[in-house]
């Protein structure tokens, strides 16, 4: 499947590993032009090509990729005169592996289709670094076939590749697994902070949650925040959290689903960046609840 022409949109922190990985494996890759974009340096020198708009990108590629923030970026990308559906290739398969609400997914599947497209929405979970490694988690929504003509070019940046059903499905599971996955991290940096406000020591507060029932990934992702202030364990920043969890109350509303606990999450993170700003990172939340650092 190398053969085939690949376009990127958003080569942020997940899309610049996902592109390198791809590239290294002898695909032709183009990438938009943008200014979110990490540095380009280590795609040009595999040969990564850019495009100036993503009508330009769509009329090049057969394959095109979007990595972006979330559903308005999405429908920015691909709906209306300058959007890429516009320059689609009949045939050409779109892939999103942004974070997204699945309502809007499937009604931008559709309007993929009536542009002669095909589309699979493959959302990620896992890090940068995962990323970097060619490591990351897929949950893919779509036609079983169509995954698995997209399976080798997927194989290029995922370990791990699930197909979770129909169109639309992807994303949902990738908000239940945000939304657990957020959840966690909020409560244990809330009771990270009361643990402050105690006295407990907070290599004893780690090792006993590590060695019951606090113990997981959340856990080990913020220890290196609650033991030495270091944020590295969790790249992700309370903006990202805060859309995420408002996608999550959507879904949840749209199915009407119980979500009392998701709003407390939500609010959560509101207060965050609120207080705090946009760009500080999850782990940061235990600093912030007990008023003072690690």
């Amino acid at each position: 499947m190398n053969h085939l022409r690949i376009g990127l949109v958003g080569v942020g922190l997940m899309g610049h590993g996902i592109a390198l990985n791809i590239a290294r494996k002898g695909y032709a890759l183009t990438v938009l032009d943008h200014p979110g974009n990490q540095p380009l340096d280590a795609l040009r020198a595999l040969d990564v090509a850019s495009a100036a708009t993503v009508q330009e990108l769509a009329r090049r590629a057969e394959v095109l990729i979007l990595c972006v923030t979330g559903s308005p970026q999405v429908e920015a990308v691909l709906l209306g005169d300058e959007g890429a559906l516009a320059a689609l290739q009949p045939g050409a398969v779109v892939i999103d592996c942004s974070t997204a609400i699945p309502a809007s997914t499937e009604a931008v599947a559709r309007a993929v289709r009536a542009a002669g497209g095909r589309f699979l929405d493959a959302p990620m979970t896992r890090t940068p670094k995962e990323a970097a490694e060619g490591r990351l988690n897929l949950l893919v929504g779509g036609d079983a076939d169509l995954l698995q003509e997209c399976l080798p070019l997927l194989q290029c940046f995922a370990e791990n590749i699930t197909h979770t059903g129909a169109v639309g499905s992807g994303h949902r599971m990738k908000l239940l697994h945000n939304y657990v996955s957020l959840g966690c991290a909020a409560l244990i940096a809330e009771a990270a902070a009361c643990a402050l406000a105690g006295g407990v020591d907070p290599q004893v507060f780690v090792d006993v949650l590590a060695k019951g029932g606090g113990g997981g990934v959340a856990l080990e992702r913020l220890s290196p925040y609650l033991l030495a202030q270091d944020t590295s364990g969790l790249r992700f920043s309370m903006s990202n959290a805060l859309k995420d969890m408002g996608y999550y109350s959507t879904m949840a509303l749209d199915s009407a689903a119980a979500h009392g606990i998701a709003d407390a999450v939500h609010d959560t993170f509101a207060r965050a960046v609120a207080e705090g700003g946009p760009q500080r990172l999850v782990p940061e939340l235990v600093g912030m609840m007990s008023g003072k650092s690690v």
